[in-house]
């Protein structure tokens, strides 16, 4: 199995694992056809001299522009040609690439901390009950509120164990075990670091898939945060009036 990551914008293939290398965790390293550099995103902490930062792409793969989009273009591409792709980097000793975070969602909470959703995601998705997750946050709120997906098949004798039983539907609406869920999951942002700002505060429990059928993915399987928000309004408002900080 190789890995390699890309973007449309690029032709397809940016970086690429080598044959040979058996190491994972990483995207490889750059193909021959383009330059890639790191820039500093300063609001997230990440420095492009030490070895972090947005990754951006220059070569004769990299596009000229979207069609009869000027406005979208500029936001994509420096007036030195390189691509600014919205996604954290960090070089390996080895020369290869790691993606650590995404730049593009990031939000700012009331009190000024800035939160980058997919990084929380990608920590809280570890919790063994949790299939999908959603973390819902803006400027106009304190704390973080998430919506949880649980694995079906998973979720029953993970919740059998501590002492709840139900049939999947009794359990998604189970307040306890909803707690147990999200206790789980901070247990996991403690240990990977998270800030108390960047850990949720409550969480719903909602019984079917985000999918491409029901509009909350995308056909590539990324999450459609802005029809997410929408979809859950009503469940996200009853977060954040339950609770007070």
């Amino acid at each position: 199995v190789y890995e390699g990551y890309g973007q449309t914008e690029c032709t397809a293939g940016c970086t690429f694992t080598t044959p040979g290398d058996w190491t994972s965790g990483h995207v490889g390293a750059p193909l021959p056809c383009n330059l890639i550099k790191l820039k500093d995103v300063e609001e997230l902490n990440y420095f492009a001299s030490k070895g972090e930062g947005e990754i951006c792409v220059k070569g004769p793969n990299v596009f000229k522009g979207y069609l009869k989009d000027e406005e979208k273009t500029a936001e994509a591409l420096d007036q030195e040609g390189w691509l600014h792709t919205g996604d954290i980097g960090k070089w390996l000793p080895n020369g290869t690439l790691k993606i650590i975070d995404r730049k593009k969602h990031i939000f700012k909470l009331a009190q000024g901390e800035y939160i980058a959703p997919e990084k929380i995601e990608n920590i809280y998705i570890r919790s063994d009950p949790v299939a999908q997750i959603y973390v819902h946050g803006d400027s106009l709120q304190a704390f973080l509120v998430g919506i949880v997906v649980p694995d079906s098949e998973v979720m029953p004798g993970w919740a059998k164990k501590r002492g709840f039983d139900g049939t999947y539907a009794e359990l998604c609406k189970n307040k306890e075990l909803q707690q147990a869920i999200m206790e789980d999951m901070v247990r996991l942002g403690k240990e990977s670091g998270l800030h108390s700002f960047e850990q949720v505060k409550a969480i719903y429990i909602h019984s079917d898939m985000f999918s491409v059928q029901n509009g909350l993915l995308t056909p590539t399987l990324k999450a459609k945060r802005p029809e997410l928000r929408d979809y859950f309004k009503k469940q996200i408002e009853e977060l954040y009036s339950s609770i007070s900080i």
